[in-house]
């Protein structure tokens, strides 16, 4: 059996994982039902305003997927079986990573799909480039946020320390970076998560405003968040290797 095997069967006989899927696809999927019931008008992009308070979801799914093979100790019995302690954590970012992935696809379509239902008359038509990579895109940037997500879990260790610094970083850290005076919004600029989303919303049109301030194009802001992800799960095995399990 090989290790992505595993760590498949070892994700998906848990309850947390198929919990954090469901609640990630209410809230993203609710929040375009919300808007598109209320709203007078709604947009492609407006149609995923939602696509963050699922990501948070996601990647607390992604660090308990860590963190409670340590709680209960079954991490010492995979170091056991596959002393390649790289190789295994490996194998259960790849994992976790394709299933956020397919939770962002679910998600973005699916946040499309009852816009348009609810609002048929609307811009919705999946027409230019950009407003594929608002729907689609949304897959690849929850499949990276969650590699970063196992990398926090494996440095740390523990699910609640994990999930709180996740969550307080994505949801505040960020943006409290830009009240520093003078070099806030510089830091800002180039923010994992302000990043990403420069490769979901672009620069803006269609009527919506640009709400990333990164200078990079959406190509090099997915390259950029790409590599942040790389890195973490470098630093985050390189740390797991050199500490008893």
């Amino acid at each position: 059996m090989t290790l992505l095997a595993v760590e498949r069967i070892k994700l998906f006989t848990t309850r947390s994982p198929w919990w954090c899927m469901l609640v990630a696809l209410v809230v993203t999927i609710g929040l375009a039902a919300l808007m598109g019931a209320t709203a007078e008008s709604i947009t492609v992009s407006t149609s995923q305003a939602g696509y963050s308070f699922g990501m948070a979801v996601v990647m607390v799914l992604a660090a308990l997927a860590v963190t409670t093979e340590y709680r209960f100790g079954t991490i010492r019995t995979t170091f056991q079986a596959v002393p390649r302690r790289g190789a295994a954590l490996t194998a259960k970012a790849v994992v976790v990573g394709l299933l956020a992935t397919f939770i962002g696809l679910v998600a973005g379509f699916g946040s499309w799909a009852v816009a348009t239902l609810l609002q048929p008359e609307g811009n919705l038509a999946l027409d230019t480039t950009a407003k594929w990579i608002n729907v689609a895109g949304i897959s690849l940037v929850y499949g990276l946020a969650a590699v970063i997500a196992v990398a926090v879990g494996i440095v740390v260790r523990q699910s609640a320390g994990a999930v709180s610094l996740l969550l307080i970083y994505m949801l505040a850290v960020e943006s409290l970076v830009r009240v520093i005076p003078d070099i806030g919004d510089k830091i800002y600029a180039w923010l994992p998560f302000n990043v990403a989303d420069r490769f979901i919303s672009g620069s803006g049109g269609n009527g919506d405003p640009a709400t990333s301030t990164s200078p990079l194009s959406p190509g090099w802001a997915l390259a950029y968040f790409a590599g942040i992800a790389v890195v973490a799960m470098v630093l985050a095995v390189a740390v797991a290797k050199k500490r008893d399990a």
